[in-house]
């Protein structure tokens, strides 16, 4: 695994950041989890990683909010904890995209920082995939900045046959709704071959593709079910498996009842917009 900046939580022992820095293989597992906070469910998130663990993924992925934050003073104490939460599944290597409620001021960042061991936003490879963490914490928007890192993070790593960007903040979801090509998220996905870009916060399982680039919406891994809580709308409580093979993958989204769908089964209004 090649890093532009890695994370491995610092309680990790070095046999497993060893291990995770090995090339991986062309075709692999990992996994993807929704928010764990924003009004967070007891003890979902770890049952959600009981789970996890035993599909047995390479590496886990998440879209952000891991702690509840909020305020500057009692952060570090939060980072500690989670590391406590996640530390029976330290040898599976986890990479987190800042949320907003992780990332809401200078030192809730420098934080961020300290406990995942990478700035906000990173890059790295595994196999045959690229992924590239992209900072959106304290803006419904991408930044200027972001863009500017993600074009120059997606042309350094053009040879890669799959890429995958993930954000907190789906800030593409209105133009990806109403088919406007126009957004320069989009513009650089479609420019560098980009076929995933995944976000969380809305707490809702949703899936809209726009000139071959697939936006996903996660579910929620903790965080409060909003709206109907419905099933078919989107709202319950999982995460993903992603098989990845060269050029594409195939989702499987986890509800945390045991029911698997793919990510063909899931429009932009849920289950019912699929034809489910």
């Amino acid at each position: 695994m090649a890093f532009q900046a890695c994370y491995i939580l610092p309680a990790i022992p070095l046999v497993v950041l060893l291990a995770a820095q090995a090339p991986g293989p062309e075709r692999f597992r990992f996994a993807i989890l929704g928010d764990r906070t924003g009004e967070a469910s007891p003890g979902i998130y770890e049952r959600i990683w009981k789970q996890v663990a035993g599909d047995d993924p390479a590496f886990v992925l998440s879209v952000g909010d891991s702690i509840e934050g909020g305020h500057d003073a009692t952060a570090e104490g939060e980072w500690q904890d989670f590391e406590r939460m996640v530390a029976p599944w330290r040898r599976i290597p986890l990479y987190l995209a800042p949320g907003n409620h992780d990332v809401w001021s200078e030192a809730s960042e420098k934080l961020f920082e300290k406990y995942t061991g990478h700035p906000a936003h990173y890059s790295f490879d595994y196999g045959g995939a690229h992924f590239t963490v992209l900072d959106n914490s304290r803006s419904d928007q991408i930044s200027a900045e972001e863009l500017a890192f993600l074009e120059q993070d997606l042309a350094s790593h053009a040879a890669q046959p799959l890429k995958v960007v993930i954000s907190h903040r789906p800030s593409w979801i209105i133009p990806a709704l109403v088919h406007d090509p126009g957004f320069p998220l989009q513009q650089l996905a479609r420019k560098y071959g980009v076929r995933y870009v995944i976000a969380g916060h809305l707490h809702q399982m949703l899936h809209m593709s726009l000139d071959g680039v697939e936006y996903v919406s996660m579910v929620s891994s903790g965080g409060h079910l909003r709206a109907s809580g419905k099933y078919a709308e989107g709202w319950f409580f999982g995460y993903a498996t992603v098989d990845a093979e060269p050029g594409t993958a195939v989702f499987r989204i986890h509800a945390l009842d045991g029911r698997v769908t793919e990510l063909k089964d899931w429009g932009p209004a849920g289950l019912e917009e699929a034809g489910k």
